[in-house]
C-alpha cells in the first residue's frame, strides 16, 4: 500500500473526500487491471469487484458507464433494453476521453464529464465491494449503497442469462 498516491489515484481520493466519503484509495504492488487480478491482489471474491465499463449509446453517441460485478459479463442487449438505447463497445481512446482514465483503472466517479451510470444489481448482494481508483494498481473499498449514492447510478440487471 502506498501513502503517496499516483496523480490519477489522488484525483479519485480527492473526489471521494470532496463528496464527504471516508473511503481510502490504496495502491497495491500487484495489478488490479482485470477483475481476477484485483480479487487476487485484494483477497476478495471476483464477484466483489465493481468493474467500470464504458459503452457508447448507438443513437446518442454518449458514453454510458456500466458498473458490473467482476463475475458477470454484461449482456449488451439486456442492458440496452433497460437503458433505452442500443450499446456498442467503446475503444480505448473514447474511454480515456470520456473518463480521463485508461481501461483497467476506470473509477466509478471523478470522470472528465458526468456519465449516465448503471449499476449491476448483483453487486448489491455483497457487504463490501472494491472499485478501481484511477490507476491499474489502485482500488478502494466501499459498500453497494455508497456506490449507488456516489454515482447516482440506476440499478439494473446486466448479467448474461
Amino acid at each position: 500500500m502506498s501513502v503517496n498516491l499516483k496523480p490519477s489515484a489522488q484525483k479519485v481520493q480527492d473526489a471521494l473526500s470532496a463528496q464527504g466519503y471516508t473511503n481510502q484509495v490504496v495502491e497495491l504492488s500487484e495489478s488490479t487491471r482485470t477483475s481476477a487480478e484485483a480479487a487476487a491482489a485484494i483477497g476478495c471474491t471476483v464477484g466483489q469487484i465493481a468493474k467500470s465499463l464504458i459503452f457508447i449509446g448507438k443513437q446518442s453517441r454518449r458514453p454510458i458507464l456500466i458498473i458490473a460485478s467482476g463475475v458477470n459479463r454484461v449482456d449488451e442487449k439486456r442492458a440496452a433494453a433497460q437503458i433505452g438505447e442500443r450499446l456498442e463497445k467503446a475503444n480505448a481512446e473514447f474511454v480515456r476521453t470520456a473518463t480521463g482514465y485508461a481501461i483497467g483503472g476506470i473509477p466509478p466517479l471523478a470522470h472528465a464529464a458526468p456519465l449516465a451510470t448503471y449499476i449491476d444489481q448483483d453487486l448489491l448482494h455483497y457487504d463490501e465491494i472494491w472499485a478501481a481508483a484511477g490507476h491499474p494498481h489502485a482500488v478502494f473499498c466501499l459498500t453497494p449503497a455508497e456506490l449507488v449514492a456516489m454515482t447516482g447510478g440506476q440499478v439494473i440487471d446486466v448479467g448474461a442469462p
